[in-house]
């Protein structure tokens, strides 16, 4: 469905697709997409765009009236699993591998993709060499918060064990080009596996053990908030990550 006010408005004021992208600073293809496939932006971008352009922006975009409220499904959630143990390790594989700029992996140990799929590092570092950059972040054993976790899934000193034994999984991987192992002591509240615009996410429940725990998985959408919410917590958390040296 095409969005034929904002085109109008475009062509009066003169506008094109770069012009308009460069003011608001978005793509333009992001804002062909507005016009041609009725996409919508932003509220925030939505806003600056039709102020630029001299329009209300109830009238270029009608469905910000509702934007605010609870929608049934978002169209970034990709797909929804009861708990983690119900996905196949290949759809973790198989998303990274199709990563073509980033990867961003947050956990506090996640041995499972390197016990189930004993290739893991083989395909990371095949990214990097294909230019992907590539940033993984690890549990740090000693945090606090991560004792905590062992205490309260009644693990206790498993998940400190697991990290260590994450740590000498990827290990190898540290001072690779493209490649940086980190290691951090934050509250994880959900382990992500970004790949490039897809992220699925391992929601976790006080008490319940990672695999028990729900997963999502989410895709960029422009009219969308959830993935940019995961991208953004994860470079928090890597900002106060230690980096783990070459061996």
């Amino acid at each position: 469905m095409t969005n034929e006010r904002l085109r109008s408005a475009m062509a009066a004021g003169g506008w094109t697709y770069s012009t308009l992208a460069a003011k608001v600073e978005v793509d333009p293809k992001s804002v062909e997409r507005w016009v041609n496939r009725g996409r919508l932006p932003r509220r925030a971008t939505a806003v600056l765009a039709a102020d630029i352009l001299g329009e209300d922006v109830h009238i270029l975009w009608p469905a910000l009236r509702q934007a605010r409220a609870a929608r049934a499904v978002s169209p970034e959630l990709v797909a929804l699993y009861d708990q983690r143990a119900d996905v196949p390790v290949t759809t973790f594989v198989d998303l990274l591998a199709q990563a073509r700029e980033r990867i961003d992996v947050l956990v506090y140990a996640a041995v499972f993709l390197q016990e189930a799929y004993p290739r893991f590092n083989t395909l990371l570092r095949e990214r990097a060499t294909e230019g992907c950059t590539i940033r993984i972040a690890l549990g740090d054993a000693d945090s606090p918060n991560v004792q905590q976790r062992g205490r309260e899934e009644r693990f206790g000193h498993g998940i400190e064990s697991r990290c260590r034994l994450a740590l000498l999984h990827y290990q190898p991987l540290a001072g690779v080009p493209g490649i940086e192992i980190r290691t951090h002591g934050s509250t994880l509240y959900n382990s992500l596996y970004r790949a490039d615009d897809q992220v699925l996410v391992n929601a976790h429940a006080w008490g319940v053990n990672a695999y028990g725990a729900p997963v999502w998985h989410l895709r960029r959408d422009p009219g969308g908030r959830m993935f940019d919410t995961y991208a953004e917590s994860f470079d928090a958390v890597w900002a106060t990550a230690s980096p783990v040296q070459e061996d």
